[in-house]
């Protein structure tokens, strides 16, 4: 990976990990479901009116839509909102690593390759090790549906790569008009048809802010860069990123939310950022040793 690729995959993922402190203050103001349909009103409009559409198959186009809007933020926002830590969902969110690289397997034949395998086996460590001192104070049902969210996070890296070498901006503004509907519909389900008015009476300044941050930074952003790496490198070198994720995410919660930060959860922090570079860098370092 290139530097300045390397630059912006570390740049978003330090923003994906800001935004569960986001979403923390935003289902705080907002019901769950509803505020992930407006994330994503917000990422498609106005910019579906100035981007034009990828090249792609529609159902290429719906599945992203479905797996990552629906899925994959669906579950995680009410996770949350049920008690899932902001730290906690950052961490366990991340097994979408391993149902990346699962689904790559069978989607594209692709083979991990030592690195690959050895850095993610001590950042799976370091994920233990944080785990440890967590899950304790983590219900069952949100547990799961954090699981849940990232197996609908890994079908999505699987659905964006096969999207292939398209404008990923475009892919993103477009497959952001796909969950907002069916996100509206289960909102009024198991919401209620007032939630909407209830947003409304009573959002502030921060809430109004937690969106935006969400819409544009995360998802403009943070989308468009991931899943443009997608299509230019192998799905097991551009997963693993993302185990920093936990480590953004953690440290901001301690930061803006006041939550425990412990000696076990710094040591499994440290074990999967030297995973990271394992993974980024063990390969390049053998390979000019080899040629010295």
């Amino acid at each position: 990976m290139s530097p300045r690729h390397l630059l912006l995959v570390l740049a978003v993922t330090t923003i994906w990990g800001i935004s569960f402190v986001a979403i923390r203050w935003g289902v705080e103001e907002v019901s769950p479901l509803l505020l992930t349909a407006l994330r994503y009103v917000f990422a498609a409009l106005p910019a579906v009116f100035f981007v034009k559409r990828p090249n792609v198959p529609l159902k290429l186009l719906v599945a992203y839509g479905l797996a990552i809007g629906v899925g994959q933020f669906g579950l995680l926002f009410v996770a949350i909102r049920l008690g899932m830590p902001a730290g906690l969902s950052s961490l366990v969110i991340q097994l979408q690593v391993f149902f990346t690289m699962f689904f790559a397997m069978l989607a594209f034949g692709e083979r991990p390759r030592w690195p690959q395998i050895s850095g993610a086996a001590i950042a799976f460590v370091g994920i233990v090790a944080i785990a440890v001192e967590r899950f304790e104070s983590a219900a069952l049902v949100p547990l799961l549906m954090t699981v849940g969210a990232a197996v609908c996070w890994g079908a999505g890296n699987t659905a964006s790569k096969m999207a292939g070498k398209v404008d990923m901006l475009g892919f993103i503004v477009w497959t952001s008009l796909v969950p907002p509907l069916p996100l509206l519909a289960l909102s009024m389900a198991f919401e209620g048809p007032g939630a909407l008015a209830a947003a409304l009476a009573h959002v502030t300044p921060r809430g109004i802010g937690s969106l935006a941050f969400m819409a544009y930074f995360a998802t403009l952003f943070g989308f468009g860069v991931w899943a443009k790496l997608l299509s230019l490198y192998p799905a097991n070198v551009v997963a693993p990123f993302a185990l920093f994720v936990p480590v953004a995410g953690i440290a901001s919660a301690a930061l803006l939310l006041g939550e425990a930060i412990t000696v076990p959860e710094i040591a499994g922090s440290v074990l999967v950022f030297l995973g990271l570079l394992v993974n980024v860098f063990a390969g390049r370092v053998v390979g000019r040793l080899r040629g010295a």
